[in-house]
């Protein structure tokens, strides 16, 4: 298992997040929690808007989607985390580890897309309003979901069915909590100098131009707000456009630095950290930064209970 060329019927071995220490009971319990806050958010935000009329827009809509993918995104790495931990057992079959790694690139990917397209929504709002029920009706905010989750579907596969004919043969130990592609390669025992550049190219359009044209949205967005002279509504687009900006910035940054940097620079230690930000953090603080401080949800919520 250690040297040799692992195959379908072979196990990985996942270092983990923990080492079973009191400080680790600990960091667990904490995982355990935002675990169960981010789907009760995600779960109760598509609940509101499936069921209040009000919410019936595009941007409720995409927000939809958005914790969809997000209660995946986290139900995809910590309850196998979760079930290691409780169990004492650090394996995960390699069957598994690839379809793992398949659905956290395509949820990642469409998470990515899909926040641009959000963006793109805001943009048309407040800069062409008058256009906004063409260029944001039901038919193509259908085609921007369905060319998130099919393009990131495309290049997930991919990437999984490239990675995963390699020869694994230097260790089946993972040094990380989840199987990813930048923790995979450190394991085959070819040269992947060549892959890691379509990885990079892969990252930068993923991940680098959404996050690029979210900027140039609000920045549009802020510079039309601050021209109608309004002091209350800048200061509502100056909260929600930082919120908002803060929440993808966590989220691209933190890809980015995973997906785009040389294996040479990568150390295991931070690639764990970063990656509890994006695959943890933000599925956590979604709901309340993009929906939850709306009144318009907060409105919707308390209709709902009465």
């Amino acid at each position: 298992m250690e040297t040799g060329n692992l195959s379908l019927g072979a196990d990985f071995t996942l270092v983990g997040l923990f080492h079973y220490g009191p400080a680790d009971t600990l960091l667990f319990a904490v995982i355990a929690i935002l675990f169960a806050v981010a789907v009760m958010g995600n779960v109760t935000l598509v609940h509101l808007i499936r069921l209040d009329r009000r919410l019936h827009s595009p941007m409720y809509f995409l927000l939809s989607q958005l914790s969809i993918i997000d209660m995946m995104y986290i139900s995809t790495t910590v309850p196998k985390m979760a079930a290691n931990f409780l169990s004492g057992s650090r394996t995960i079959s390699f069957l598994g580890c690839e379809i793992q790694t398949f659905v956290f690139l395509t949820l990642g990917a469409s998470e990515a897309l899909l926040l641009g397209f959000m963006s793109y929504d805001r943009y048309i709002a407040v800069c062409r309003p008058l256009h906004y029920p063409v260029l944001m009706s039901r038919k193509a905010c259908g085609c921007m979901v369905t060319c998130a989750w099919s393009s990131s579907s495309i290049i997930a596969l991919v990437h999984t069915l490239y990675v995963f004919q390699l020869p694994f043969c230097r260790s089946a130990h993972i040094n990380h909590f989840f199987c990813e592609i930048p923790s995979l390669l450190p394991l085959v025992c070819e040269d992947t100098s060549q892959y890691e550049h379509t990885v990079t190219m892969s990252g930068l359009i993923f991940l680098l131009l959404p996050f690029l044209a979210i900027l140039a949205s609000y920045a549009r967005v802020l510079v039309v707000i601050f021209h109608m002279g309004s002091a209350k509504g800048q200061t509502k687009a100056l909260s929600t456009c930082s919120s908002h900006l803060t929440a993808a910035g966590l989220f691209y940054t933190t890809g980015l630095s995973t997906y785009t940097q040389p294996h040479s620079l990568h150390s295991p230690a931070r690639d764990k950290v970063v990656a509890v930000i994006y695959s943890i953090v933000t599925p956590v603080l979604n709901p309340f930064i993009y929906s939850l401080r709306n009144k318009e949800v907060l409105g919707a919520l308390r209709r709902q209970m009465g």
